[in-house]
């Protein structure tokens, strides 16, 4: 088996980083229709929203040669989302390459897949989200592995280079080239959030200013 390896992606600017960090996934939730992981996709520990640049990793079975070898490839910034190819017994990783992930200053790791080491993950305050930890470990067998391919992790596609947000409720993958039209939509809904919170702590019906109410009217039967 062979590896195959993409050029590193262009990493997101860190002022667009830090517009998309602004916002909870489940804004995001609000209005798209993908990107959104499933939520067997779930952060290992407690961790803090984080946005960051996909570099994508392809792993079969127990080989995670290809893991080692991008390790020494992430920058800061970065988000580390691994395809497993159904694999849900061989975890990775544990807390070895965890810390080489980190010392990079990649910001998370995605797994659709295992991870070991649940309390060292947790004391290294790298935000890892998984399906869940394993015992069996994956190792360097060779098998083979791509970096930077399109890979499909929790459901959704992820290409080298989205925008990745994170945080307590799940995973969005954004492509890239749709981030800037997803911020202007998450910063109106934003708004509207705020002023629809600050309504309600007036004592104001929610359905009348969501719209609810005059949409129930219209359609109300009389009842007899």
């Amino acid at each position: 088996m062979t590896y195959s390896l993409a050029a590193m992606p262009t990493a997101i600017s860190a002022e667009r980083l830090k517009r998309l960090a602004r916002f909870e996934t489940v804004l995001l939730g609000h209005f798209l229709d993908r990107g959104v992981m499933e939520p067997g996709v779930r952060p290992v520990a407690p961790v803090p929203r984080l946005a960051g640049t996909a570099v994508t990793l392809c792993l079969p079975g127990l080989d995670s040669t290809l893991l080692h070898h991008a390790a020494g490839l992430l920058r800061p910034g970065d988000v580390l989302v691994i395809d497993r190819r159904g694999d849900r017994q061989a975890a990775c990783p544990g807390g070895g390459v965890a810390r080489a992930i980190r010392n990079a200053g990649a910001v998370g790791v995605v797994i659709d897949g295992c991870h070991t080491d649940t309390r060292e993950l947790a004391e290294l305050g790298l935000p890892v989200f998984s399906r869940g930890a394993a015992v069996l470990t994956t190792r360097l067998t060779g098998q083979g592995g791509a970096l930077n391919c399109p890979v499909s992790v929790g459901g959704v596609p992820v290409l080298a280079g989205d925008a990745i947000l994170a945080d307590d409720l799940g995973v969005v993958s954004l492509h890239a080239a749709e981030l800037d039209g997803v911020l202007a939509q998450a910063e109106a809904l934003q708004a509207l959030t705020d002023r629809t919170l600050a309504g309600v702590a007036e004592g104001r019906p929610i359905g009348e200013m969501s719209g609810a109410s005059a949409m129930v009217a219209a359609r109300i039967e009389a009842i007899t």
